[in-house]
């Protein structure tokens, strides 16, 4: 079948639930991240043996496309127009809603629909408090999850796809993550200022498509008055991503009219030094995940407050001395005793960088 929602790629026929449900992930990719709602894949399947070993007729997938559209199940349903979807099974990488907000809740829509068997990877906290579940089964529908491992782990790619937003949710603001380009020594620039580039197009283009899963790029105005950077998603042919977060400045400075930063209508000025504040705004504006670009002092402050949630270090191989620009400002460590370690979650060869992706805090599950 066709992949519908504007997109030409095709779609298998025949799959089972397992792979109904890393098709669901890869669906679930397709949309924005980083916004107040999470990226959410489902693909319903004609009934069949219901075993992850059965084989069944793909009639539908969909995937949330950005607040205010359709939820994944909805879009599923509708995809499969005019399939009678009466006795079928969604697999959806979440647990359905069941609330009313800008669209109504997933369930009852799933219910509406005939579907007599959902199966989701990962719960979620808010359908789980709106009693989800319980609606499903009232209503006759079989509810298989969340899918977990003989070790009580859930399915890691469909994990993922929320692991940022489950854990902004938790803590009611966006999730963080500090970006930083550095030379072996940890510099960000030559003394003389000069830093384009210290790492290489591979390394680039891969930070370009991570600013495309943000819902916000944050720089403090020093470096918008310094750098006057654009801070877009772009493609390595330098075209614009189909995904653009929201451009902010943040400090007190004002910022030009003619600023690179105010191009479009994605820009907001945090004028605070505190992050506590710059998330809260953000936060108001359905924003669940940040990335923190610069400078110094702006990723030291979000240090310092004890709210960066991961790194991502892009490590060049190059010397540029203690007399260049450095990575992280002031933060009053004095012994070695105070200094924060991380844990390493990913390293990523960029040839000839490599990009260290570390955690800070964990999620509670």
């Amino acid at each position: 079948m066709q992949a519908g929602q504007g997109r030409a790629e095709e779609i298998p026929d025949i799959l089972n639930e397992e792979e109904a449900l890393e098709l669901a992930v890869e669906l679930a990719k397709r949309g924005p991240g980083g916004q107040a709602n999470p990226q959410v894949g489902c693909v319903i399947l004609q009934p069949s043996r219901h075993d992850f070993g059965g084989q069944s007729a793909v009639v539908g997938v969909g995937w949330h496309r950005g607040a205010g559209t359709d939820h994944a199940e909805v879009a599923a349903i509708k995809s499969a127009q005019p399939v009678s979807l009466v006795g079928a099974t969604a697999v959806v990488t979440l647990q359905p809603c069941n609330a009313t907000g800008s669209t109504g809740p997933c369930a009852q829509a799933l219910v509406d629909a005939g579907i007599r068997r959902v199966v989701y990877a990962v719960s979620d906290p808010a359908a789980q408090a709106a009693q989800s579940d319980d609606y499903l089964r009232k209503h006759g529908v079989q509810v298989v999850g969340p899918l977990t491992a003989d070790d009580g782990s859930v399915p890691p790619r469909a994990y993922e796809l929320v692991r940022r937003w489950l854990l902004a949710q938790q803590r009611r603001r966006p999730y963080v993550i500090v970006k930083s380009s550095a030379s072996l020594d940890g510099r960000i620039a030559a003394p003389d200022g000069s830093s384009r580039w210290i790492t290489g197009a591979r390394a680039r283009a891969f930070a370009h498509f991570v600013r495309g899963n943000m819902g916000a790029i944050i720089v403090g105005t020093e470096t918008v008055l310094i750098d006057d950077p654009l801070l877009s998603a772009r493609r390595p042919d330098g075209s614009e991503g189909p995904f653009q977060p929201l451009r902010v400045a943040m400090g007190m400075r004002d910022v030009p009219a003619a600023a690179k930063i105010r191009t479009g209508d994605h820009f907001v000025h945090a004028r605070t030094r505190d992050p506590r504040s710059a998330l809260a705004q953000l936060w108001e504006l359905g924003v669940s995940c940040v990335l923190v670009e610069g400078g110094g002092q702006v990723i030291s402050a979000f240090l310092a407050a004890g709210l960066v949630d991961e790194i991502h270090a892009y490590i060049a191989p190059m010397l540029l001395g203690a007399d260049g620009v450095p990575s992280v400002g002031p933060t009053g460590i004095t012994t070695l005793a105070q200094a924060p370690r991380f844990s390493v979650r990913d390293v990523k060869p960029l040839d000839p960088d490599v990009l260290l992706v570390l955690d800070t805090t964990t999620l509670e599950k």
